[in-house]
This record gives structure tokens, sequence and C-alpha cells, in this order.
């Protein structure tokens, strides 16, 4: 495994991010929805933090600098702000770690250092298979204690694929993204959780935030408003910001098309009653966890950007963001494969998640 590297990636003004022909041949619905100019170059250089994760899955920084890390295969370790492993957390509940099932994302309350809360997603078995469930716990000297789940989707089904899932701390609150689960069709049933944003307040019950969604794995708070990206089929992956009440419109429209070639649903992109991505890739960047820059981070070129963990073609993505739009893109690290999540630390470097057995979690710092 190399140890460090210098990435500098050549860009044309206006030109476009190199990523092949698109499968579909639809339209964007607006100017800019999909691939955006290419921006940067970014001079970045690279360096190994932690080794030795088992296909982490998410990240979560401590205020007193330590991290907590989710492992799919369900263990969830604590390392120390040098990198160091100082152990595993107890009290993790027993995941279906099939597949894309296992230990999922790992988040804690905005308020962690009086309420010591975390949340966790993972896939819960249960009778007639599994479902996606997150829970709510209490870190205390590295265990999680008073653990109970606050969100269990239903129906259970008999699937190992589409969980999602993040969660997404708030005062007051949390966001968590439920996968479709590969039952197209329950994503607009509104009588189910499966393929649907909810939301649960504080010691209160779930409630569905938005629906017709795929499989989101990446989500994040970026100037109080929930962004997410999920995967589409075969092409037509999404980043969104959900709003309370909206569809979003799976398997009623998609920018993609079927793995099969065939047209999903009707074959439409755009119809009544359905919100519009903020942007599309087609191809797809198969897209895992997701991160916000500072406006007032210390590398001026990426404040306010958005940061996307891919796992196809693999790497992370840098979106431009102005005016709530996508106004550039950026291909980081792609010569590194599948990328599970991205995290920003409080100096402005970036923690990327190799999504692979036995792998290093890497520290990227832009070069001023």
């Amino acid at each position: 495994m190399w140890r460090f590297l210098i990435c500098l990636m050549p860009t044309l003004a206006l030109a476009q991010v190199e990523q092949g022909a698109p499968n579909a041949d639809f339209a964007p619905a607006f100017e800019g929805q999909t691939r955006a100019p290419s921006v940067g170059p970014s001079v970045i250089s690279v360096e190994v933090f932690a080794s030795g994760f088992d296909f982490p899955w998410g990240i979560a920084p401590l205020p007193d600098g330590r991290f907590l890390v989710s492992e799919r295969g369900g263990e969830m370790h604590i390392v120390g702000a040098d990198g160091a492993r100082l152990g595993e957390v107890s009290g993790v509940p027993d995941v279906a770690a099939r597949n894309q099932g296992g230990l999922l994302d790992v988040a804690v309350s905005p308020d962690f250092e009086t309420d010591g809360v975390v949340y966790w997603t993972y896939a819960k078995p249960v009778d007639g298979g599994s479902a996606l469930a997150a829970g709510r716990g209490v870190f205390v000297d590295g265990a999680l204690t008073q653990a109970a789940d606050i969100f269990v989707q239903t129906p259970a089904i008999n699937s190992n694929k589409h969980f999602g899932s993040r969660v997404v701390a708030a005062r007051g609150g949390v966001w968590i993204t439920a996968g479709d689960r590969g039952n197209a069709e329950l994503a607009q049933n509104g009588e189910t959780t499966v393929g649907k944003v909810m939301w649960v307040e504080d010691g209160g019950t779930p409630a569905i935030w938005s629906t017709g969604h795929r499989n989101i794995q990446g989500a994040i708070l970026r100037d109080g408003d929930l962004w997410t990206v999920e995967h589409g089929p075969r092409g037509g992956d999404e980043l969104n910001r959900p709003e309370f009440g909206a569809n979003y419109g799976w398997p009623v429209v998609s920018y993609g098309i079927n793995y099969s070639g065939s047209d999903v649903g009707e074959g439409i992109a755009v119809a009544d009653g359905y919100e519009q991505p903020v942007y599309y890739w087609d191809p797809v960047i198969a897209p895992g966890g997701m991160a916000a820059y500072p406006d007032d981070g210390p590398y001026r070129d990426w404040r306010g950007d958005l940061f996307v963990a891919s796992l196809f073609p693999g790497g992370v993505v840098r979106l431009k963001i102005e005016g709530g739009r996508v106004i550039g893109e950026e291909r980081l690290l792609a010569d590194i494969g599948r990328v599970r999540d991205v995290e920003v630390l409080e100096n402005g470097d970036l923690l990327v998640l190799p999504d692979v057995r036995g792998g290093d979690i890497l520290r990227v710092t832009p070069v001023q």
C-alpha cells in the first residue's frame, strides 16, 4: 500500500469531467443538472491515517478528537486522533451481515459532550428476513449503554440489498435514509417505510419525511438543509435536497434504465408531482457517504463544496455548489478503488474510508 502521493488532475475551462457515454438519452430538465463543467485541479497530499479495517461503513468524530468507525461485519471501533486503534465498542446489537447488510452508519448527537448519545443503522435479523433499523445508545467507557431501536423498517423483507442507509443527527431528532430493499414499487407505498427518508423526533415515533427513493447511501446537513445522494439503476444516480412531504419519483421517473437495458417504468424522467434531482450522473458514480466543506474552511477553493464517496468507478467526487445548484465537478483519488465514506475534519483535511478488507483509512490534505 502506498503511503503518500501528490495528485494533480488536469482540466480545461468549461470542459466536462471525463466519464464515458450515458446509458440513457434523457435530456436534463434544466441547465447544469448533469455533467457540470470540470473544476480544479486540486493539489492534495494523501497519507495513511489508520490501518486494518474490514469494509468500514461510517465514521463519526467525537469532541475529544477520537472517532467511532463502523464495519459492515458488525464491529464498531474507537480510533484515536493520531489514528491509533483504541479498542472495540461493546454493546453493538447483532446484525444480519449478508451481502449489502450489516452494521452501517454511525453518528453522534450534536450535544454529545453532555448527553453522550450515539446513533447507528444496521440490518436487523427479524422473522421473515431482515429490516433496516436505527439504534440509539449512550457511549460510556467504550460501551453503548441503554441501547434501543428507534426505528425498524416495515415490512420485513427477505432481501440483502438496498438498505441505504445513513443517520443524520440534528437538535431535536434524526433523519434516517431507508432504501427500497430491491422492491421498487414499495417506494411509492405510503403504508411502508421502504424507500423513504424518515424523521425521528427525540423520544418520538418515526414519521415519513420524503418518499420515492431507491437507495440513499449518503446524507448530510449543509447550511441547515438535508442533502442526500442515492443509487440509480444503470445511470440515474441522484443528488437531492429532500423536502418534507415531497416525492422523488422512484420508480415512476428516473434518469437511468434497468440493468437489462429496458425502461424504468414508462421510460420517463419528468412527470407532474415528482421532484427533480438537483443533479444526476449517467453513467453512475455509485455514491457512498458524503460530507460538506465549511463555508469558512481553511482551504478557500473547497469552501461550500460537497464531497461524495464513489464505489464505482471509485474515489471521491467533489461538487462545487452555488445557489443550491452544482456548477462544477472534480474527480479525486481515482486510482484507489471503492470508497464508502468521507469525513471533513476541523482542520480542513478529509478522512476517506475505502470499501475493502484489511484496508487503510486515508487522510487527504489540500496543498495550499
